[in-house]
């Protein structure tokens, strides 16, 4: 004959086993969710890099198709949106010559949104103005439809202490 206590008994070994499984499964949710994002990381500083390759070598097509319709690029110069951007890399009047780029941190900003901040030193010549080195780079982008675009870009020259 069965009684409530052995009932009672088998139902919470029941539960006890199930219990871990629940823990074990948001634990493996937080995994997959901070491997999501290093690999977004690793993606957005990828595209970061290839960015100073395309200013390098005067890609203007790589920056039309990265940077989002709506682009804000902050300098020393101003302000310049997206055409202006694209149509001053496509230009020759500026060399770059080498760069370099350390001290790279990325910061989710919400899930269609991150941040890069970095260092970045470079030697180059727009006509006879050096272009200011070494900055600060402040780097968004934001996800739209399934792809991550830049959506503002500033450098902050370090002053000499």
């Amino acid at each position: 004959m069965i009684t409530m206590s052995a009932i009672r008994l088998t139902l919470s070994t029941v539960v006890a086993a199930t219990a871990p499984a629940a823990i074990d499964h948001s634990s493996v949710q937080a995994r997959d969710a901070a491997s999501e994002a290093a690999a977004t990381g690793d993606r957005l500083m990828a595209l970061e890099r290839q960015s100073w390759v395309a200013w390098q070598g005067h890609d203007h097509e790589f920056f039309a198709q990265v940077l989002s319709d709506d682009h804000v690029d902050v300098g020393t110069r101003g302000v310049a949106d997206k055409a202006t951007v694209v149509a001053g890399v496509a230009s020759p009047v500026c060399t770059v010559k080498s760069y370099q780029l350390g001290d790279l941190a990325f910061t989710r900003l919400s899930a269609d949104s991150a941040m890069l901040v970095y260092r970045a030193q470079q030697d180059t010549l727009c006509g006879n103005v050096r272009v200011p080195s070494p900055t600060w780079v402040t780097s968004v982008y934001v996800n739209r439809k399934g792809q991550w675009v830049n959506t503002s870009f500033q450098q902050t020259p370090i002053e000499a202490h």
